[in-house]
């Protein structure tokens, strides 16, 4: 979820995802069509006379609509930073807060697994939507009954940041609720059956919400679904993290001594060739035993069958390289990978040679024989954690 980029605070970039430009003015008019009946409900919770057929007239219902989802978008990148700024406090790197279709998401750089700071982080969100829903209503309360609209906008306010506070405290993980949730039960279990145990719960929430959407309103199946798959995400994550906890590159590559490489001089004809005998789809390739590309089978697969034995490797392999050093974790050759959208790094130390490879393949068998040694058997046996680097 990249977005655009419509500035910082704090040190944190803000960003606009391309939904949120459509949910906006979608709630906009939602608001103001239904301001009559919206400011009827505010009278009833809040003992108030707001004239709701005199500010549903005209332009001024759109202009309230407006007002009150901008208000409540505000609120919400309020309650993100709530968020941001504790987790900051404790060390941890906020990358963006991003708006988007269901409202806000703060993107941390590492999850905390301390329960104590998760703890803090999660319910620090529906503290900031509180207190902004009691500010919101004490200017409520202060203006006079003269000045309907803005106190139509400042109860719908109140309302609405009461309301999301409370629904995000929902067991719904990766919800607040569900981090919680994780949080107390990581108190006496690793955080990683923690994990698994409140995605769990996320997932029976949102299948329970989404058949209650189904009766009254087709937007809470699509938040379910979202919720369902944040869950299974976020689970899957933690298994791989807690599976290659201790394990650098180094433990995993294949070996140069037991490289397959190819030189720049060979022809597309033998390269698909070498690749047939030997189940290989990609190869480093060397000028006078130093790195200079990486070649896949989709390079080769370019190359019109009729011209394959004229193209040499080095016409078509990619010299724009993404390496890694050996000492790296494994899980940042995983995040390297799914960032640039390859399947293999070449290893290469401090002096810039090339030591190794380490593939989606290497590290599907890592975590296959990692599980298979017993040190994860407290987490359910399942291999979904490992789908993502396939």
């Amino acid at each position: 979820m990249r977005g655009i980029r419509i500035g910082s605070a704090f040190g944190i970039p803000i960003r606009l995802d391309l939904t949120f430009l459509i949910v906006l003015p979608l709630f906009a008019w939602l608001i103001g069509s239904d301001v009559a009946n919206l400011a009827l409900v505010i009278n009833q919770l809040f003992g108030t006379n707001i004239d709701g057929v005199a500010i549903s007239t005209g332009s001024l219902q759109w202009i309230l609509g407006g007002a009150a989802a901008i208000g409540l978008f505000a609120g919400v990148l309020l309650h993100e930073f709530g968020h941001s700024l504790v987790a900051m406090r404790y060390g941890y790197e906020i990358e963006s807060i991003t708006l988007w279709l269901f409202g806000g998401v703060a993107r941390f750089k590492e999850i905390p697994e301390d329960w104590k700071q998760e703890f803090t982080i999660a319910v620090a969100g529906p503290i900031v939507s509180v207190a902004i829903g009691v500010v919101s209503y004490a200017g409520f309360l202060l203006l006079p009954a003269s000045q309907g609209p803005a106190q139509f906008v400042l109860g719908y306010l109140a309302l609405m940041n009461v309301s999301l506070a409370i629904f995000n405290m929902l067991p719904g993980f990766p919800m607040d609720g569900g981090r919680v949730l994780r949080a107390l039960l990581a108190r006496t279990r690793p955080h990683a059956k923690a994990t698994q145990m409140a995605a769990e719960v996320g997932k029976v929430f949102a299948f329970l919400l989404g058949i209650f959407g189904l009766f009254f309103n087709l937007f809470l199946v699509a938040l379910a679904f979202f919720i369902y798959m944040g869950a299974s995400g976020e689970a899957q994550q933690t298994v791989l993290k807690a599976t290659f906890q201790d394990v650098v590159v180094r433990d995993i590559m294949t070996a140069r001594d037991n490289l397959d490489v190819v030189e720049e001089r060979t022809s597309v004809t033998e390269l698909l060739e070498r690749m047939f005998v030997e189940r290989h789809t990609g190869y480093p390739v060397l000028r006078n035993g130093d790195l200079i590309g990486m070649v896949t089978l989709d390079d080769a697969r370019g190359v019109k069958e009729v011209e394959r034995d004229a193209f040499r490797v080095d016409d078509i392999m990619s010299d724009e390289l993404t390496t890694i050093d050996p000492d790296a974790d494994a899980m940042d050759a995983i995040a390297l990978m799914q960032e640039r959208g390859v399947g293999r790094l070449p290893v290469v130390d401090e002096t810039g040679e090339l030591v190794g490879l380490v593939s989606r393949s290497d590290l599907v068998t890592a975590f296959n024989i990692i599980r298979s040694r017993g040190s994860l058997d407290s987490l359910p046996r399942t291999d979904a954690g490992i789908a993502q680097l396939r």
